[in-house]
């Protein structure tokens, strides 16, 4: 066999070699999860669905954000959908501020001490531009840890600049903003409710297009 030839057979074999490896080479990872492991919030959310909070202080109505925030809104319906939000209170308050609720332990009076806890660390955070005013909705998160919201959220009462970029807004509240502000009257020890402000939320979803 000539040298010649023997140096192409080399070159071929080479060149098959390199293409396997790359065919072999694992694929990138994406870069941020849709959700922690072993969370699925659930289906994309229709644009326009709309919760109703029902609570022995009347009833307030939350424009879900579904393209703010796809993730929290999908979860948020999917628990909603299950009557898991039914049942739980509005745990926390700060008048004039912000009320807190959607906490699963909240179900049980025997567990108050560790309310506020449970529901979290469940979705990476969506922080979006929107601006923190009245009536806005957001995920509740574990202090210093952006990606821990859940199915805790809170309705903010006054604008709060401050919290902007900071947490995950997914809804706003389009009617009964004065039941928020009965319930935020509520009479608390420290910011911990004394009262049991009861919820059951219904999601309504809007009509077909024609």
């Amino acid at each position: 066999m000539s040298s010649r030839r023997v140096a192409v057979l080399l070159t071929l074999a080479l060149a098959v070699s390199v293409a396997s490896t790359r065919a072999q080479a694992p694929a990138p990872k994406p870069s941020r999860p849709i959700a922690l492991p072993g969370t699925s919030p659930g289906p994309v959310v229709t644009p326009g669905t709309e919760a109703i909070v029902e609570t022995g202080k009347g009833s307030f109505t939350i424009r879900l954000l579904s393209e703010v925030a796809p993730k929290h809104v999908a979860l948020f319906v999917k628990t909603a959908k299950a009557g898991a939000y039914d049942g739980t209170t509005f745990h926390r308050i700060i008048a004039g501020g912000i009320i807190q609720g959607g906490d699963p332990l909240t179900k049980d009076p025997a567990k108050a001490s560790l309310y506020g806890t449970g529901g979290l660390g469940l979705l990476t955070a969506e922080f979006s531009d929107r601006p923190f005013v009245r009536g806005t909705v957001a995920a509740v998160r574990k202090p210093g840890k952006p990606d821990s919201g859940g199915r805790q959220f809170f309705v903010v009462m006054r604008d709060q600049p401050t919290m902007r970029g900071q947490y995950t807004i997914f809804g706003e509240v389009v009617s009964g903003m004065e039941v928020v502000d009965q319930i935020s009257a509520t009479s608390v020890d420290g910011d911990k409710a004394r009262e049991r402000v009861e919820m059951k939320v219904t999601i309504q979803e809007p009509p077909p297009a024609p």
